[in-house]
């Protein structure tokens, strides 16, 4: 029996898992769908250096869980390639879902496509909080109506603080059991440091026809590919 911890990315929280969660308990798996501090449930918990990778390592630990399938959507692949390294013993394979990932003292916001100061910018217009995004900015990605309001209505300000935090890595990525999950809509290939850790040999792709949120576009394909993932 694998466990499976699921961590959403930016805005959203465990409640994002819950059309996923059904098919990976039927399959006999404990399934730990986590809200990181500062968002939904918990948005009014305080964020600082490494807190949503402690958040990760704490719930693993408190919950004495072994045999983990770490999940990290988007955003969350940064903490989970953090966290991964910190319980390797307890670790199985960790699962980048169309995410970014961890590089040594940089952050979500130093990484950022358009350059550092633009997302800065818009953090700090908004009181230290980057606003969810909007139904138009779900244009493409392979959402439905009732998809893209589910998604809207619950998503939540994300904590600046997190996405600043520079990464700090105790184990090298490319020593992690990893597979690579590439969403097709949301662009056919990785970012080149990721295509860089694929060359490795602990390291493989699967892709998926559909955009960058698929617990909510594709959810019964996403937990059967999560189900090989475990078995891979």
């Amino acid at each position: 029996m694998a466990n499976f911890v699921l961590v959403a990315g930016a805005w959203l929280g465990g409640w994002a898992w819950d059309e996923v969660v059904p098919a990976l308990r039927r399959a006999g798996h404990g399934v730990h769908p986590l809200t990181l501090s500062g968002l939904a449930e918990k948005r009014h918990v305080p964020v600082g250096r490494q807190t949503h990778v402690r958040d990760i390592v704490d719930e693993v630990e408190r919950l004495d869980l072994h045999d983990v399938v770490l999940v990290g959507h988007s955003y969350s692949g940064i903490p989970v390639g953090q966290a991964g390294g910190r319980i390797s013993d307890r670790l199985t394979r960790v699962v980048f879902l169309d995410s970014n990932i961890p590089a040594e003292g940089e952050s979500f916001v130093s990484t950022w496509w358009e350059g550092p100061a633009k997302l800065e910018d818009a953090i700090a217009a908004n009181g230290g909080l980057w606003a969810p995004v909007t139904a138009a900015d779900c244009a493409g990605q392979g959402l439905g109506d009732r998809q893209i309001a589910r998604f809207t209505a619950g998503a939540t300000p994300h904590p600046g603080a997190s996405l600043a935090d520079p990464a700090v890595l105790v184990r090298p990525l490319e020593e992690l059991p990893a597979t690579y999950v590439k969403c097709l809509l949301d662009g056919a290939e990785p970012t080149d440091d990721v295509a860089r850790l694929l060359t490795g040999p602990r390291w493989r792709r699967i892709d998926m026809a559909t955009g960058h949120w698929p617990m909510f576009s594709q959810p019964q394909e996403l937990a059967r590919l999560l189900l090989d993932a475990a078995g891979a």
